[in-house]
């Protein structure tokens, strides 16, 4: 009996799966464009948390790599007709390009330092948009007329269809980051986020592998922005503020770094949440401000921590001892 109930709950995935593939038939448009923004959250908040949670580099200009994804897509795609789908790799490869030109002479600095730095390039890219330096980002008004992607002829237009295109890389990343999280390179980013000079005394290329977690992380940002372009039709810099970077950045601290369950927490706290009980809108900033703030004091590692964090906190709650006094004085 007991080794049938083990047998049953390896298949405990299965339930939210089934959950989230009958939603749409229940719900109408807009809890199935608030399902959308659901997913496209969580992909955010995943490739956010391959930089903050497993590699322990602060970022808060994720926001950045989010709109270079979705522009690559929108300026490709309306200038040159190039299709949706073709533009996916390219979003991310772009997105992971520029994450290695900027991020590589500013990896040496750590915490408050490295948060600023990414704080003001992703104000640099937002302003950059605006000011249409090339002629291509169309200024304050953005870029118009993005055209509907093609999936084996069949046309994506309704919002179940990107609904369900958003969960299907939602579930091939979380896959994928389950397999990352016990390869060497994961083990290698959690190693240096616990202790960075037992990592390089052990061999790790520091440098290296901080900055693969940074361009992966972008690289994914960047595929994010390529779905929200095809969804929406039309982006601005409104779209890519620092307050995207602070709900991404949310996610992953509220929710728990380093766990994949703890982004989805996270997600929902702060995407779906303020949509149920939107007739509070007025004291949304309050009520999160407030949240935060209990997080930090009563649960600072998050609602579901990975259990290498988890273990991590509970050793630094362990108090040593206090040191014996001497009988002889010096």
């Amino acid at each position: 009996m007991l080794q049938r109930l083990k047998d049953l709950g390896k298949w405990w995935y299965l339930i939210p799966a089934l959950l989230v593939l009958a939603y749409p038939l229940k719900a109408n448009s807009y809890w199935i464009d608030v399902g959308f923004f659901f997913g496209l959250y969580i992909l955010l908040g995943l490739s956010l948390n391959i930089i903050v949670g497993h590699a322990g580099l602060y970022n808060l200009g994720h926001a950045a790599f989010y709109a270079i994804g979705a522009y690559v897509t929108a300026i490709l795609n309306t200038q040159f007709g190039i299709p949706i789908f073709w533009l996916l790799p390219v979003s991310a490869l772009v997105a992971a390009a520029v994450a290695f030109v900027i991020v590589r002479p500013i990896l040496h600095l750590r915490g408050d330092y490295l948060l600023i730095v990414t704080l003001g390039f992703s104000e640099i890219v937002r302003i950059a948009l605006i000011n249409d330096p090339l002629g291509l980002t169309g200024g304050p008004n953005g870029v118009f007329g993005i055209a509907r992607p093609y999936l084996f002829g069949f046309k994506l237009s309704q919002p179940n269809h990107f609904y369900y295109l958003i969960w299907l890389l939602v579930i091939i990343v979380i896959l994928a980051q389950r397999r990352l999280d016990n390869s060497r390179i994961g083990r290698a980013w959690n190693y240096i986020r616990e202790d960075e000079l037992a990592a390089e005394a052990m061999g790790i290329d520091t440098t290296g592998v901080k900055l693969l977690g940074f361009v992966v992380g972008a690289a994914l940002a960047g595929v994010a922005g390529n779905v929200y372009a095809a969804k929406m039709m039309i982006i601005s810099p409104d779209s890519f503020t620092i307050w995207e970077s602070v709900i991404m950045f949310a996610i992953v601290i509220l929710g728990g770094a380093g766990s994949i369950p703890g982004v989805i927490i996270g997600t929902f706290g702060m995407v779906v949440l303020p949509e149920i009980f939107r007739e509070f809108a007025e004291y949304r900033m309050l009520i999160f401000g407030g949240a935060m703030i209990i997080m930090m004091i009563f649960r600072p590692q998050g609602l579901w921590p990975s259990q290498r964090m988890r273990r991590a906190m509970e050793d630094d709650e362990v108090e040593l001892p206090e040191p014996e006094q001497s009988a002889v004085s010096i």
